[in-house]
């Protein structure tokens, strides 16, 4: 399967129109599996993968870096982590100052089993931490080669206008990369983060596309959600799961059968094709999952149906809160 590349921001790099997200590798997905995953992916067309440093505890790197040693593929791909989410206990900001960031990029590093990391992103903003202090330790691990590109993650847009202005005074690297929670519940980045993006020539790379399953039909009843599902273990992404949000995802699935898609398929593709997307994150947690979204990689959005989503959701407004994991948002989606 082949696909139209796009270009990722200013690096000079290009990738898939999906990127393939290592969030659930570890934790539920175990390693043949994940390993299975990784290799279906990259004989599908996708040219980039996305893990963090907290995912599954780093068990999430590990197997993404044991695939690629495996496979053979590194220098194929695009690869991507993050580090800054806050874990454990320690004081406000501990996790965006440079013994933290140099840290953890070395452990990253050894888990991928590379000697770079091509996008190296902020996983949340801190309040405390000065930008520049940030950035200065990024600068550090990209002089040494350590790092190509450096991203951010779930930043309002004023911190990513802060942050590319304190690059360009200091002479630090600027942020290639948006990296935020975008679907057709919650399209509020449309507003200032997205414009913000296409104006000064970022990548944006959607998580969350299928609204964590809400729009895959992994969802029937707010009050009741599977036993097995994250919402069932974690309080914020069950709020997330509002009744509107389920009559969306009902009407959205009679969109896609009108065009012999599944409802996640639908809402993916509309996310793939919004304007100043550059490659939204799947994080499949099966091997059918991902044959599911690479079905639609080359697929086009049709103008009926992006009228009718922006019908049941118009743009930039939202039907579910995917920001109340940001620690910064504020406003209540009801």
């Amino acid at each position: 399967m082949t696909a139209a590349a796009r270009a990722l921001g200013p690096t000079g790099l290009e990738v898939s129109p999906l990127c393939l997200g290592a969030m659930n590798f570890g934790d539920p997905t175990d390693e043949p599996e994940s390993h299975e995953i990784i290799d279906a992916a990259l004989d599908g067309g996708v040219t980039m993968i996305d893990t963090a440093d907290v995912y599954a505890g780093g068990r999430s790197e590990e197997m993404v870096g044991a695939a690629l040693g495996a496979n053979g593929k590194r220098d194929d791909i695009v690869l991507a982590t993050k580090v800054g989410m806050p874990r454990g206990r320690a004081e406000p900001g501990t996790w965006h100052k440079r013994e933290h960031i140099v840290e953890s990029c070395e452990r990253s590093l050894r888990s991928l089993q590379t000697d770079h990391i091509d996008l190296y992103q902020l996983h949340r903003p801190s309040m405390v931490v000065p930008q520049d202090e940030t950035l200065a330790a990024f600068a550090e691990l990209v002089d040494a080669g350590k790092v190509r590109h450096v991203g951010c993650s779930t930043h309002p847009a004023w911190m990513v206008m802060e942050a590319l202005c304190v690059a360009d005074r200091n002479h630090r690297p600027a942020y290639a990369t948006e990296q935020p929670p975008y679907n057709l519940l919650d399209r509020r980045i449309e507003n200032e983060l997205l414009p913000l993006c296409q104006t000064h020539g970022l990548g944006v790379l959607p998580w969350s596309p299928l609204a964590g399953g809400i729009l895959a039909g992994r969802y029937d009843d707010p009050d009741r959600v599977p036993d097995d599902s994250r919402a069932a273990r974690r309080p914020q992404l069950k709020a997330r799961v509002t009744p509107r949000a389920l009559e969306v995802a009902h009407e959205l699935a009679a969109l896609a059968a009108e065009r012999d898609l599944t409802t996640s398929q639908l809402a993916l593709v509309w996310v793939k094709d919004q304007p100043g997307v550059t490659s939204p994150i799947v994080g499949p947690r099966t091997r059918a999952q991902l044959d599911e979204a690479l079905a639609v990689l080359d697929r086009p959005l049709d103008d009926e149906a992006r009228a009718a989503c922006d019908a049941l959701v118009p743009p930039g407004s939202a039907v579910a809160d995917f920001f109340n994991t940001s620690g910064w948002m504020r406003e209540r989606v009801t």
